[in-house]
């Protein structure tokens, strides 16, 4: 195609679970539409993700989409919680379901996007030199998917491999037989940990923060539960879009001191042998009030001092510096438990603080640890590093990392002020993170397709999010994550806190999806307030 551009309505960027959805709506609307993706293949973090034991925390029958019944009746899942390669084969099948590939440009990594104020589109010019020009364009580049690689003195001398879990090759790694090191034990590292320990001949972990836990409680997915899954799906999404997280349960009504000890302490138990997210919902104020969440983070902190055997190494992994949920609440297999094998070594950075990285290892305070491989689960440039790693220029050529330099401010987490025609599915400011991913994913991917609609219908050429309303949805997003516990996580990636000189910003908002939707829809039946929309 050379320097020659290729014109087109609208370009979608990412090929994951946003991207798919935003082709199927727009083609729906007749709208000539390309989807440039990075990888080789549909998934977006479910392409990348392939590490050990990459599994997704929501459950698999709503961890999907909701928007074809015949999709929803026809496939089958195997879990409770879908491993990686289920949920890439589900990928796989919706995009060959609704013949999306043949509008997708694999292998295809956008370097530029520059708004053409006087012709009204978007001008992108790809890594390898192909231009496109579109009047939309839309971002679905995931909220996890900018991997952070730790800036530690000498791993460029590492004689072993070393890989970070966000960016795991494609053909697999085995550690049999080999020293292995894990940096990390967030989600990601307390996914991967047990299973490496399985394989390798000794593992250590290199802990910064000490996490909280619940059991996932896998298992084979039932036929009779599937059936009546199936049986049941429009109440089921009725559910989930009437919730505060997307979930297909309720949040109890009850605080979590009204009751007595006794049965405080019995529906803890019932919730931790259920396993899973549904243990945040036992009681209704876990994320308002310090004094209820007290209670449940005690609780925790029992249980892994009762799983684990050594009682230096329980201490070392009960967290002290945040309340539960307050960061991203991970679910396990056997992690805890993992540290009861003769071959795993625990070691608290915090206390002893990594150097460097030797040829042969790494080095902490107090001493080296000989490694043959190194494993970072050291996570994300959450939110705003999949958008800030392409160079995004809005109007009068100010790029969206300059007018981000303090954190990133948006209208609803949809657009950004100076940036027309341009929407973000899932971006900072909009519930995300905080939500199960496919239920926001669709709110937005159809809020767009509905709002571009409109912009037809009615002969307008622009639509741009004010800077008015974008100041004032920023003090709501801020004035919602200060009315729960969420910001006194000060090491949480929500808060950027993981990356070394980001802007410490609360990024989701946490009012609600529920909440957020109907915002939303207001916003939209008032004749977009809050946008500037021009002929």
């Amino acid at each position: 195609m050379g320097e020659a551009e290729r014109d087109l309505d609208a370009v979608v960027v990412g090929a994951g679970f946003s991207g798919l959805y935003m082709l199927h709506r727009l083609r729906g609307l007749g709208l000539r539409t390309a989807v440039l993706e990075a990888g080789d293949g549909v998934g977006g973090t479910w392409y990348w993700n392939r590490y050990p034991g990459a599994r997704c925390d929501s459950e698999s029958y709503y961890y999907s989409y909701s928007f074809d019944e015949d999709l929803q009746q026809e496939w089958e899942w195997s879990e409770r919680y879908p491993e990686q390669p289920e949920i890439l084969r589900y990928l796989d099948h919706v995009a060959d379901r609704f013949d999306l590939r043949r509008d997708i440009r694999f292998g295809t990594r956008v370097a530029e996007a520059v708004f053409d104020a006087d012709a009204g589109r978007w001008r992108l010019r790809t890594t390898d030199g192909e231009r496109f020009t579109a009047r939309f364009l839309v971002t679905a580049v995931g909220c996890l998917s900018a991997a952070n690689v730790p800036e530690i003195p000498g791993l460029d001398s590492f004689r072993g491999r070393w890989f970070h879990t966000g960016r795991w090759p494609h053909e697999g790694v085995d550690f049999t037989g080999l020293r292995v090191g894990v940096v990390g034990t967030g989600s990601t590292g307390i996914q991967a940990i047990p299973v490496i320990a399985e394989q390798a001949r000794h593992l250590t972990v290199f802990q910064r923060t000490a996490n909280y836990s619940i059991p996932a409680r896998n298992g084979a997915m039932e036929a009779s539960f599937q059936r009546e899954v199936k049986d049941d799906y429009e109440a089921i999404r009725r559910t989930q879009r009437a919730s505060t997280n997307g979930h297909p349960f309720d949040v109890s009504d009850r605080p979590a001191l009204s009751v007595s000890e006794e049965e405080r302490r019995a529906v803890y138990e019932a919730a931790w042998e259920r396993g899973g997210l549904r243990f945040r919902a036992t009681f209704a104020d876990l994320l308002t009030s310090k004094e209820a969440n007290d209670t449940a983070s005690e609780f925790l902190r029992a249980k892994i001092r009762e799983i684990v055997r050594d009682p230096a190494t329980a201490e070392k992994l009960v967290p002290r510096d945040h309340p539960f949920a307050t960061k991203r609440p991970p679910i396990d297999t056997d992690y805890f438990e993992t540290y009861n094998r003769d071959d795993v070594t625990l070691v608290d950075v915090r206390a002893t603080p990594i150097v460097e990285i030797t040829p042969d290892g790494l080095r902490t305070t107090a001493g080296t640890h000989p490694l043959d491989r190194l494993v970072f689960a050291t996570g994300f440039d959450a939110l705003t590093g999949p958008l800030l790693a392409m160079d995004i220029r809005g109007t009068g050529g100010r790029s969206l990392r300059e007018k981000w330099a303090d954190g990133p401010r948006t209208y609803l987490g949809l657009q950004v002020a100076g940036f027309p025609n341009m929407f973000t599915i899932t971006g900072p400011g909009s519930p995300s993170v905080l939500t199960n991913m496919p239920t926001s994913i669709e709110q937005h991917v159809d809020w767009i397709a509905d709002c571009i609609a409109h912009l037809r219908e009615a002969e307008l050429d622009r639509i741009e999010a004010t800077e008015e309303a974008e100041q004032a949805w920023g003090e709501h997003v801020d004035e919602a994550a200060h009315a729960t516990l969420l910001p006194l996580a000060a090491s949480s990636w929500y808060l950027g806190a993981n990356v070394p000189g980001k802007p410490r910003v609360f990024l989701p908002y946490a009012g609600g999806f529920a909440a957020y939707a109907r915002r939303c829809a207001e916003v939209a039946d008032s004749g977009y307030d809050g946008f500037a929309l021009t002929p």
